[in-house]
């Protein structure tokens, strides 16, 4: 049962067509996958406004999957894929962008996917449980362009107009997630609509400055009324400064347009609930200047692990107390300036832990993009041998003695230490799994 007030509104707003759209809200919810480029597989039925998003039949155990764990896909709303079309319609040029409330991670492994070649994604959550999740799911996928952070929206106006481009996927009431979040109804309420449009716009407010002129805002919602959707993006464009942009849908898609924004309504589309716009700044902000830092002399030492990424001459090397790291050279200096002034959990690529003069290759090189795999020896490993490495088992690899990548399908898992007759599995202790497997 929804709220009578949620009822009624939907009676008043949708009229002949209200008893198909709440009859869908009673509907088992689809469930889809939005595949990673490291992946080589696909499924019959595509989202259509996502190139590389599919349906499943039905919902299996993903957490029986090795690929899922790998990072070959990332299991995401149909509707939240349309990000993408936003992106491809107005994001044309390489850009620095912040996903300000990104975890779990799937529309930030999204933009990391569809930007455009030499673009820099800061992943923002200040929730920090949220913020830890965030982290996992975004060293999973791989991109080697993307910093992590934990702060408050308003932790970035201190940089003055640092973003081109900017997606609040707002905290909401979530209408949209009705039929998959129990908790969602209970919880729904007018005074919380209420609550969340006060939210929304003082995260909004808070963050703006970040945002440059002629930047470009996606604005986001899985909820349905007008208040958090509508009316706060008339409200951005009146009090905040920016010009409502259209978007190009087929229609077949059966998306509602309404002059502010595209509505995913569960009774016309194959998804759950959403709301998008796309935003231009017209507002004058001040830009920051980052002073360049000048060069470091990468550490003797560090020689070795150019060896482990692909185009090593696109990051710059660096130590950071036990651990080295590569980021993305182009963005070394921006990555400094943030790493000074916010609170990152993760940024380029962990390499390795050094241990006196070795190395020990961290989880974050396994699952990268830019893993050099001719560096070291493979060892693909049948189903029941990767479901033992993913609990942190002891596994037997048949491969040479030191640091083996071990492959599922040929999708990196992460690294063991072989030893001869036996292995030190060195696949992270909070990652495990630890669902028993039949």
């Amino acid at each position: 049962m929804f709220p009578d007030a949620f009822v009624q509104d939907i009676k008043k707003r949708f009229g002949a067509e209200a008893d198909a759209f709440l009859e869908a809200l009673n509907e088992d919810p689809s469930v889809s996958v939005r595949l990673n480029d490291k992946a080589s597989f696909g499924y019959a039925e595509r989202v259509p406004w996502c190139d590389t998003g599919f349906y499943l039949p039905e919902r299996p155990s993903f957490t029986a999957d090795p690929l899922f764990h790998a990072g070959a896909y990332y299991v995401q709303e149909a509707a939240s894929m349309f990000v993408e079309q936003a992106v491809k319609q107005y994001v044309t040029s390489s850009v620095k962008m912040l996903d300000l409330c990104a975890a779990p991670g799937g529309k930030s492994t999204h933009l990391s996917s569809v930007l455009p070649e030499g673009s820099f994604l800061v992943s923002n959550e200040y929730v920090k449980t949220r913020a830890n999740i965030l982290s996992e799911n975004m060293t999973k996928w791989g991109a080697p362009h993307v910093l992590v952070t934990n702060n408050k929206p308003a932790d970035f106006a201190r940089f003055g107009a640092f973003f081109d481009a900017m997606l609040v996927d707002a905290p909401c009431s979530g209408e949209g997630m009705f039929r998959k979040d129990e908790t969602a109804v209970a919880e729904w309420s007018p005074e919380n609509v209420r609550m969340c449009v006060a939210r929304q716009r003082e995260i909004l407010s808070d963050v703006w400055p970040s945002l440059k002129k002629d930047g470009i805002l996606i604005y986001s919602t899985c909820t349905f009324n007008e208040q958090e959707n509508e009316e706060n993006v008339r409200w951005i464009s009146e009090e905040l400064g920016a010009e409502i942009l259209p978007l190009h849908v087929q229609p077949e898609w059966n998306i509602i347009q309404t002059a502010e924004g595209c509505h995913f309504y569960p009774y016309k589309t194959h998804g759950e609930g959403l709301f998008l716009s796309v935003l231009r700044k017209t507002a004058e902000e001040e830009t920051l200047r980052i002073k360049p830092e000048k060069p470091q002399k990468m550490p003797k030492e560090l020689t070795v692990l150019r060896e482990w990424v692909e185009r090593p001459d696109a990051f710059q090397f660096a130590v950071f107390g036990n651990h080295a790291k590569a980021v993305v050279a182009d963005y070394a200096d921006e990555i400094s300036m943030l790493e000074r002034n916010l609170r990152v959990l993760q940024s380029g690529i962990t390499l390795a832990e050094q241990k006196g003069k070795d190395f020990i290759p961290d989880a974050s090189l396994a699952l990268s993009k830019s893993l050099n795999r001719s560096a070291f020896a493979v060892c693909d490993v049948d189903y029941e041998t990767a479901i033992r490495f993913l609990q942190r088992d002891a596994i037997v690899v048949d491969a040479p003695r030191g640091f083996v990548l071990v492959t599922y399908k040929d999708v990196p898992l992460g690294w063991v230490k072989n030893l001869g007759n036996r292995s030190n599995n060195l696949y992270p202790q909070e990652w495990r799994i630890r669902m028993k497997m039949c």
